[in-house]
């Protein structure tokens, strides 16, 4: 993917994942969201008023940028080892993992060495987000972790037993159960957890792109504006 002048070839592409409150389609069909908001206000404030959404599944999102299909992702937490593949702009929130657990569990799952040290506890995640390795790291067997394609099916493997505890980031668990209320689900604060920078990702092409997006970026965080819509959709102000 190259670019002409500091743009993106066009039309803009922005890919995001369905999960509330980041990006996520209301009844109608229209994409609604604090990261769709933002990158909406961001690109408005670089002169550009159209661009198209993309829904896309986590695995999909680097690739996409790789090859081309979109110029811009819903932001990630960052890694090396995403940014050996991809160039992010500044961080946009800072957040912590949640385990989404059936409330009966929410006293004893607490942590991912929690469910490492219950012998069978089983682990469900998004494929390829980070906490996949956060959960290896903490001593989760390899044959224990369940690895899905969107949040929908995580949920759901809790719900149906198959897996005990659902790692994510808490503020996206916090979202799904206020859009689908389930009483027989709880979120749970892992014990320790420190909270890790998420940004808007690129191409290492769109290297002009980047830049002019981060200097609209940069004048959009902390207005008063942004710090109203992240409260809107239950942000608290450490979170960005």
């Amino acid at each position: 993917m190259t670019t002409e002048a500091g743009k993106p070839p066009k039309p803009i592409v922005f890919a995001y994942l369905e999960e509330p409150p980041f990006c996520f389609q209301s009844a109608d069909g229209a994409v609604q969201g604090s990261d769709f908001e933002l990158v909406t206000a961001v690109l408005s404030a670089m002169g550009i008023d159209r661009f198209e959404m993309r829904l896309a599944e986590f695995a999909e999102l680097l690739p996409g940028l790789v090859d081309g299909r979109w110029a811009i992702t819903t932001p990630l937490f960052i890694s090396p080892e995403r940014k050996n593949l991809v160039d992010f702009s500044r961080p946009v929130w800072a957040l912590v993992d949640g385990l989404l657990v059936r409330s009966a569990d929410g006293g004893r799952l607490t942590s991912y060495r929690a469910l490492a040290a219950e012998a069978g506890a089983r682990l469900v995640v998004v494929a390829n987000q980070v906490q996949e390795q956060t959960g290896l790291t903490a001593g989760i067997p390899n044959e224990r972790i369940i690895r899905v394609g969107t949040q929908e099916d995580a949920v759901l493997m809790v719900k149906s037993g198959c897996a005990d505890a659902y790692a994510s980031v808490a503020m996206a668990h916090r979202g799904f159960l206020a859009r689908q209320p389930a009483s027989d689900l709880a979120v749970v604060a892992i014990e320790g957890a420190l909270p890790a920078g998420g940004a808007f990702a690129f191409a290492k092409s769109s290297t002009d792109f980047r830049a002019r997006f981060n200097l609209a970026l940069q004048s959009v965080l902390g207005s008063t504006w942004h710090r109203s819509m992240m409260a809107r959709y239950g942000f608290a102000p450490e979170d960005f």
